[in-house]
């Protein structure tokens, strides 16, 4: 058994540290060291007997960790130590192996790996030759060499881990002596031990030992083997899979590995639980359906301390649940014997029996009794689920347990305990090395789900959590549901039962709905039934967690209010960890598929019981200087009337998040208050983060109840970002910036809010003004902290543009001044965030048309786009795109002088720096193609006609001509197409006589034929009915090749293989209709044949798209698209009234095909909608 505490000291997977420095420990080592290496080989008795007493005294020796001895000194003496003793002298062996042991275990040393490999040969061949009673010793120091060396036993694996490998025999189910089996499999696991930098075992290997750990955990306990010995075996089964996992090289690709893991795992990890055996198939197999898991029958036992099934009889269930708390407090005292507890979570935590307001207090108090004054002491520290040294053997020595049969059952309780906690722990490393979408096929077989009517409930990761007596079991199960539950949105999303399905089968959404559904229930009914501060804690994680993934806008109402109202109470608790998580949980509730209904009846609640307290009162601020600076008028008067008070409070959570960040903290909830300064007048630093980023939720998903508050949240920020804590500033700059969100969209044309309800302009006015008057400027200029620095220009870039052009001159020169002075800033974060700032000031309408503003601007932007930062690259290539948007509004106003005055020269060197963006990564690509369009777009016949400006031209157009063929991102495709129509705009391009004008025509039919993203061949499309002359499609070839090629794209509009595009299939169609009715409009008496001939082959399929065009056409919010049916019809006759006109003295038949064919579409269109039909026959 003593072969189990090789690695009890040492931190899992870390190497063991170096010696400190020398000490008067030093003395008696160096001494005893220089008498053993003075000693010749000598196999006589006196010689032997003084080598007995050397090796007592080296182990009797009181070291402490390091103990001041250089690792080199300890190898060398226990390879002299190893050449004293012959292998024939079984005593001395023993005594060296145990030496090997306590040396290397106590004094934390690395073995170098010349001294390794001669240790590992004699230890091997110790093992081959001497008496099967020393095995044990010599097993325990094989184990404490290997451990975290398994890359350097490379020569010696084939011995050790081969087809007769010495560890193999020995670990065997036929082996006869229990204790040396478990022994070397806790040698195979620290083999599988690597280290972070080292190479891991070889695959072949790694096979061999998992293989032989998944042997182990699957076979029963033998006869010859006593129970805790068992347990022993499996923890390091477990650890060496565990060790493996985390190793990062081995990964569960295999279906069958995997499900072979999770098969046994699943059955580990309820091993020893009270009233529960499941026997498990020999693999899990990925299947939506829960799978079977049959329970063997069990004697009749004890009623559990575990969580009390719902009763009708409220008091019989009150009786129930206090009987729980003395019972588990009881076996929990008696498992903290064996295993370092929870953390404080017995002695400091509160009950609440009912899931409302009321809470029991501890009947010890705030501290529980302890059982001798080291066990107390050892209470006072955390100990975390899977901590680094979750693989310890117990902690305290044996004589901690009493003879009795009741110390024995605390103490087989506690081995038990362990080994579900290392079944957890591997789980947890199973999750982490697997694909999300490869762990959800196994989702049912550890997640419950409502059971039939009748039948039990299925054992799951929320059976532990329910019904383990352990809490740091409970805590450790919370850990891995939590884990299966983050990032799980995208396959939880399908869940839907928000109506009553009457089918002969259930779908597999309403199955996952149902899951959803049995989650939020037994993890509330778990909440109700916890004692243990840090166990409330990870449930309260893993609601946070499961609200976060639940799609809660395709399920039934209700979930969401039980939560809520569970864990009101929990606000007040006195662990300050529960508290953080209950706000992080109402944040997670307030941030899910914002706006829900349901939450913002929850939110307009009054404050209800569990948050009453001795400090109700609404925090009463002291008004800051800055404020004073605010102009004071009527309008200051209507703001402070609408401000809320607490006799009618809008919204309790906010009002809660203001008292948290801003009030001093509350004698009921100071204890425990990890994370806040000593003597400090408000609420733990998490606390005070945890409510700002809850206010910053609800900012983003419920303006409409922040902007009731939004001066004193103003007044809030300024107090927080005047804290010196950077942390305190940086949350709070946040949620300025998500407040100014907030206000602009309230003012976008497309918000559907009533203008009476929107926020007024001066109150917007004013909230800035504070923000300007107060700390914004100077944590703008904080370099020492770089992220405050950029979040504080994100927050300066969501002024409402028609605020800002509100604001005093001084104030608005501020803004510009600092933002252009941050962009020579070095640091990334901060130089990327002005050049998104200043990207978001050129479009506000009251400085774009300031031609200095957008010329230091556009400076300021191509400086950026020098960067060698990607980040910085990306947005400054967004922000010259705004820019350049810009150029092209001001070029549609009546003034002229902007474009009159704006430099020729910046044009060019912006032409220039976006030509270099297109040939840059996707990020910055997308948005140089569309910064070129804009340019391309804007040029004037002035510049246009100067020799430098001609081959400039011809680079922009050919970048945009690769960017649009290239096998880019969709998206920078999408962009070049879209820029090469910006392009055909300027009518003082050559198009149509220069030359790339064949290459930029047949970039874009290849495009709107062939291009797997629909999205791409609309914009093709839609960028092919731009031009306005005929002259501008070039040459008779070019225009038929183009007519042909849209004639195609119709034709193959319905064939792709990803299903995602169909839904763009209609689009598609009515923008290449479009663009060939625009072509009919202008075609010449030359282009008339070959439309006819394409007529004569296709006809009936273009006229069948025709009559779809001019019936349904596109959505109304698809750009470049006729959107009314009566644009549509005037389209078409348009195009057959040019037909008409066209003098075709050569091509009368062709003319005649047309006409007919146009005549005849707008007929049948006509008789469908009962429209009269009004050819024009006249005009023929």
């Amino acid at each position: 058994m003593a072969a189990a505490q090789v690695a009890s000291s040492l931190p899992c997977g870390q190497p063991r540290e170096a010696p400190r420095e020398t000490s008067s420990e030093d003395d008696g080592f160096r001494r005893l060291s220089a008498r053993l290496r003075a000693l010749q080989p000598d196999d006589s008795t006196v010689s032997r007997m003084e080598i007995h007493l050397l090796f007592d005294q080296l182990i009797s020796e009181n070291y402490s960790e390091g103990g001041g001895v250089a690792p080199e000194d300890v190898s060398a003496l226990l390879v002299r130590a190893c050449q004293l003793v012959p292998l024939n002298q079984n005593h001395l062996v023993s005594k060296v192996s145990q030496l090997i042991h306590h040396l290397l275990n106590r004094l934390q040393v690395v073995v170098d790996e010349q001294n390794l490999d001669f240790l590992l040969t004699y230890t091997i061949s110790a093992i081959h030759q001497c008496s099967s009673w020393t095995h044990m010793e010599i097993l325990q120091a094989l184990a404490t060499l290997v451990y975290c060396n398994g890359s350097k036993c490379q020569k010696h694996l084939p011995d050790l881990l081969g087809k007769s490998g010495l560890l193999m025999k020995l670990s065997d189910s036929t082996h006869p002596d229990p204790e040396v089996r478990r022994a070397a499999v806790h040698c195979m696991a620290n083999l599988c031990l690597s280290v972070p930098g080292q190479p891991c075992l070889e695959d072949s290997y790694q096979n061999i030992c998992f293989q032989a750990f998944l042997t182990i955990l699957r076979s029963p306990k033998s006869s010859d083997m006593d129970d805790i010995t068992f347990c022993m075996l499996l923890q390091n089964a477990l650890k060496g899979i565990q060790s493996l996992l985390n190793g990062g090289k081995m990964r569960m690709t295999q279906t069958e590995h995997l499900g072979a893991l999770l098969a046994v795992l699943k059955k580990v990890m309820f091993h020893g639980l009270p009233g529960l055996n499941i026997e498990m198939p020999a693999v899990l197999y990925p299947t939506p359906l829960p799978q079977y898991d049959g329970r063997s029958p069990v004697k009749p036992q004890q009623p559990e301390p575990s969580a009390a099934r719902p009763s009708a009889n409220k008091k019989k269930k009150h009786k129930v649940k206090a009987k729980k708390t003395q019972q588990g407090e009881k076996e929990e005292e008696e498992e903290s014997n064996g295993e370092l507890e929870v953390g404080p979570a017995l002695s400091t935590s509160r009950k609440n029996t009912c899931g409302e307001s009321a809470w029991c207090s501890s009947p010890w108090g705030s501290q529980s009794l302890p059982v001798d004054g080291s066990r107390a002491a050892g209470r006072q520290q955390v100990s975390w689920p899977f901590a680094s040294s979750s693989w310890k053997r117990v902690s305290s020595s044996e004589s901690d347990y009493s003879d009795s049969e009741g110390g024995m059952q605390g103490k087989m309780r506690s081995y038990q305990a362990k080994v579900r906690q290392g079944a957890l722990a591997c789980f947890l490393s199973t999750i982490k090395s697997i694909e999300k979408k490869v762990l959800y096929g196994y989702w049912s077989a550890f997640v419950p789900d409502t059971p039939e009517l009748g039948s039990p409930q299925s054992v799951s990761l929320m059976t532990l959590t329910l019904k383990d007596p352990s809490p740091k079991t409970r805590a450790c199960a919370l850990q891995v549901l939590s884990a299966i539950l983050e990032g799980s949105k995208q396959f939880l999303s399908v869940a839907e039962d928000t109506t009553d399905h009457k089918m002969a089968f259930t779908p597999f959404s309403v199955t996952i709905a149902s899951s959803i559904r049995e989650l939020h229930r037994c993890l509330l009914l778990a909440l109700v039934a916890e004692s243990s501060s840090q166990t409330i804690t990870q449930i309260i994680k893993c609601l946070a967690n499961l609200v976060s993934n639940a799609p809660y806008n395709r399920l039934k109402l209700s979930l969401l209010t039980k939560v809520w109202n569970h864990i009101k109470p929990y606000i007040r608790h006195k662990d300050v960890n529960v508290r953080v998580s209950s706000l992080t949980l109402l944040g997670a509730i307030v941030s899910t598929h914002a706006p829900l209904p349901e939450v913002q009846l929850l939110l307009q609640q009054p404050c209800s019981s569990g948050l009453s307290s001795s400090n109700p009162a609404t925090p009463h601020l002291s008004t800051p200087d800055y404020w004073n600076k605010v102009p004071v008028g009527p309008s200051l008067e209507e703001a402070s009337v609408s401000s809320p008070k607490a006799s009618a409070e809008p919204c309790w959570l906010i009002r809660l998040c203001i008292s948290t960040v801003v009030l001093p903290k509350e004698d009921s909830c100071s204890g425990g208050d990890a994370g806040s300064a000593q003597g400090s007048a408000y609420e733990p630093c998490p606390m005070r983060l945890e409510a700002l980023q809850v206010l910053a939720h609800l900012a983003r998903g419920y303006f409409s109840m922040a902007q009731l508050y939004l001066m004193e949240l103003g007044e809030v920020i300024c107090k927080c970002m005047g804290e010196a804590n950077p942390s305190i500033q940086l949350h709070s700059v946040k949620l300025l910036e998500e407040l100014g969100t907030g206000l602009i969209q309230q003012y976008k044309p497309d918000s559907n809010m009533a203008p009476e309800q929107r926020v007024p302009i001066y109150m917007v006015v004013m909230f800035w003004t504070a923000m300007l008057n107060g700390p914004l400027p100077r944590a703008l200029q904080s370099s020492e902290h770089p992220t405050l620095q950029a979040s504080a220009c994100d927050a300066l870039s969501s002024i409402l543009p028609e605020a800002f052009s509100s604001l005093p001159n001084d104030k608005q020169i501020l803004c510009i001044t600092m933002l252009l002075g941050l962009n020579d800033n070095k640091n990334h974060l901060v130089k990327a965030a002005t050049s998104r700032a200043l990207g978001v000031y050129v479009l506000f309408p009251c400085l774009r048309q300031d031609v200095i503003f957008v010329a230091d601007t556009a400076n300021a932007i191509l400086m950026s786009l020098q960067d060698k930062s990607l980040n910085v690259r990306a947005k400054a290539a967004w922000s010259l795109g705004n820019l350049t948007d810009t150029l092209i509004v001001n070029m549609n106003t009546p003034d002229p002088s902007f474009q009159d005055e704006f430099s020729g020269l910046l044009l060019l060197k912006m032409l220039q720096s976006a030509i270099q963006a297109s040939t840059d990564k996707d990020k910055v690509k997308s948005n140089a193609v569309r910064a070129l369009g804009n340019l391309l777009h804007f040029l004037q016949p002035t510049h246009i006609e100067r020799p430098r400006f001609a081959e400039i031209i011809e680079e922009s157009i050919q970048a945009l001509i690769s960017t649009v063929v290239n096998e880019a991102a969709m998206k920078v495709r999408w962009n070049a197409c879209y820029a090469m129509g910006n392009v055909f705009k300027n009518p003082a391009l050559p198009l149509g006589s220069a030359p790339w004008t064949s290459q930029a025509y047949k970039a874009l039919t290849s495009v709107v034929m062939s291009c797997k993203n629909f999205k791409v061949r609309i914009r093709s499309a839609a960028a092919l009915s731009i031009p306005g002359k005929r002259a501008q499609y070039g040459s008779l070839e070019q225009f038929s090749q183009i007519w042909n090629a849209l004639v195609t794209a119709l034709q193959k509009s319905e064939d792709t293989t990803d299903f995602l595009e169909f839904k763009y299939c209609a689009s598609l169609r009515t923008h290449i209709c479009q663009a060939l009715v625009h072509l009919l409009s202008l075609a010449s008496a030359s282009d008339l044949p070959c439309i006819q001939d394409s007529l004569e082959r296709n006809g009936d399929m273009i006229q069948f798209y025709f009559l779809q065009f001019l019936k349904s056409g596109v959505e109304g919010d698809d750009p470049g698209a006729v959107h009314t049916p009566q644009e549509r019809d005037q389209m078409v006759r348009m195009a057959l009234k040019h037909i008409h006109s066209v003098q075709a003295l050569l091509g009368v038949t062709a003319k005649r095909v047309i006409v007919g064919f146009l005549e005849d579409t707008l007929a049948v269109h006509c008789d469908s909608s009962g429209q009269v039909v009004l050819l024009g026959s006249s005009d023929q």
